[in-house]
């Protein structure tokens, strides 16, 4: 009696579970992901400078560090529910503004890197030809893709943290989550303007604008080589 007494009061004992992916903060900070990152794309940028790319090695750099960056940064925020999104983008440290404008600084300053690669490509034959064109578009992808993953991190903050919650209209009952800023964040870097979204707060419109004036030169960059790029190799 006394034992199986013992044994159903451990039966119906709750056992405490892990947290989910979608409720779990992550951990990393903005001055962590930044400074692993800005590491990988040294390491990466002195390798290609030893095996032989040296011309070419500071982009290849950035390639790396912007890749990292975007990729460490969606792998973390992408699962989050609307919950933890409010969170994790309340908790931000200070440092995520500062290393926001380094990386928008560098990935506008990587396109003249690109520039250059493109007239090498110009004057380079056989599979030189090809890789530097390829350096080209992913260098000017990478740069793209990391401009609008900072402003899509930049609205959840506003959105969360500026005073009042709220300031963009996503036309639902949920509370919004970090993939709802990118689907925000990447119809103003492709199209220049929201789409079925209403943005409501005076700041949040301003940094829109600043987007949308900064998108326009990084498209109309990606629509340049690409053309420079495939008249060079039709030649």
């Amino acid at each position: 009696m006394l034992v199986s007494g013992v044994c159903q009061a451990y039966a119906v004992t709750p056992t405490s579970s892990a947290p989910s992916r979608a409720t779990r903060q992550p951990r990393a900070s903005a001055r962590i992901q930044f400074v692993g990152s800005a590491i990988a794309g040294l390491f990466v940028g002195v390798a290609s400078a030893v095996l032989g790319a040296e011309k070419v090695a500071a982009l290849i750099g950035w390639d790396a560090m912007a890749l990292v960056f975007g990729v460490w940064v969606w792998a973390a925020v992408w699962p989050l529910d609307p919950a933890t999104t409010a969170k994790h983008a309340k908790s931000e440290d200070p440092g995520r503004g500062q290393a926001d404008l380094v990386l928008l600084s560098a990935a506008v300053a990587s396109l003249a890197g690109v520039g250059v690669v493109v007239f090498g490509a110009g004057h380079a034959h056989g599979a030189a030809q090809y890789s530097l064109a390829g350096l080209a578009l992913f260098s000017v992808f990478v740069s793209w893709m990391l401009t609008h993953t900072i402003f899509a991190l930049k609205y959840a903050r506003l959105y969360y943290s500026s005073g009042a919650v709220g300031g963009i209209s996503f036309n639902e009952d949920d509370d919004p989550q970090y993939s709802d800023f990118a689907y925000l964040a990447f119809t103003i870097g492709m199209t220049f303007q929201v789409s079925d979204t209403d943005i409501q707060a005076k700041q949040i419109r301003r940094t829109a604008l600043r987007q949308a004036l900064l998108s326009y030169p990084l498209g109309a960059v990606v629509i340049a080589a690409t053309i420079n790029l495939l008249s060079g190799l039709a030649k």
